[in-house]
């Protein structure tokens, strides 16, 4: 369900061990504006503060169940910002870390299998890069400044403010539309390859198309699902006149020949 007014994203990352938070505010005195935060917290401390708080449990950590210990907690974070923040200390094969999480309903273990999650991210961007060449694209413009990657970030904005030809703005921010609306379609397409791995794995792992060494899991990968899609397609147009993407395309070839003729 949609909160209009409220977050519609939440992030789940880990803390530096020397960050720090702050106790939601107590307003001790009538006078004055009421307080922003409370006392700081070092939150490596609380490994040792609150040892006697930890809760053991079993999660799912890179597929397998794990034993760990951990403690939750809301505090204040951010410098002048004092956002409210979900911490998790998780104590893991000797191990300490600290997570934060934006969503303050989570439970400790939910928050803990969410972050283990992060890899599938990175296999995301191989994938992406690999079999979608979701970054292979070949937009520039003449206008585009060639920035120095060592530059420091005030620099480097003083070097794009010094631009104040209207055209070469417009060139430049047209090159930046079409990388982004690159990048956004290839994503959706990884999407769609991943919906349709789930929904029809058992058609496209059935089919004799193409040839594995060892089948790892009954969930076709990117790679996989794409080549069955590529090698079915024109027989799937051939039978299925009625797709709306088939007549889309009927359309504008038709529209192509008019034109052609005309």
């Amino acid at each position: 369900m949609f909160n209009y007014g409220g977050g519609l994203l939440h992030i789940v990352t880990k803390a530096k061990k020397n960050a720090i938070a702050y106790e939601k505010p107590v307003r001790r005195h009538k006078r004055g504006a009421p307080p922003k935060k409370g006392d700081t917290i070092k939150l490596i401390d609380l490994f040792s503060s609150k040892a006697d708080s930890f809760v053991k449990a079993t999660v799912t950590i890179y597929g397998k169940l794990e034993a760990v210990e951990f403690f939750v907690t809301d505090l204040l974070w951010g410098k002048e910002l004092y956002y409210p923040l979900r911490f998790v200390l998780v104590k893991y094969q000797g191990k300490f870390s600290i997570l934060a999480s934006t969503d303050l309903t989570l439970s400790g273990e939910a928050i803990i299998e969410i972050y283990a999650f992060r890899f599938k991210i990175e296999s995301a961007f191989r994938e992406l890069k690999q079999v979608i060449a979701g970054f292979a694209y070949r937009f520039w413009s003449a206008y585009m400044l060639r920035l120095d990657r060592f530059a420091k970030n005030q620099q480097t904005n003083d070097t794009i403010a010094a631009i104040v030809c209207k055209h070469k703005k417009s060139k430049i921010i047209s090159a930046f539309n079409a990388i982004e609306g690159f990048a956004m379609f290839a994503v959706i397409a990884c999407g769609i390859l991943q919906m349709v791995a789930l929904r029809f794995h058992n058609i496209i792992s059935s089919s004799a198309f193409r040839w594995l060494r060892t089948t790892r899991s009954q969930i076709p990968s990117e790679a996989t699902t794409a080549h069955f899609l590529g090698k079915t397609i024109f027989n799937t147009f051939h039978f299925s006149t009625d797709l709306p993407v088939n007549r889309f395309i009927c359309d504008a070839q038709s529209d192509t020949h008019d034109v052609s003729i005309a």
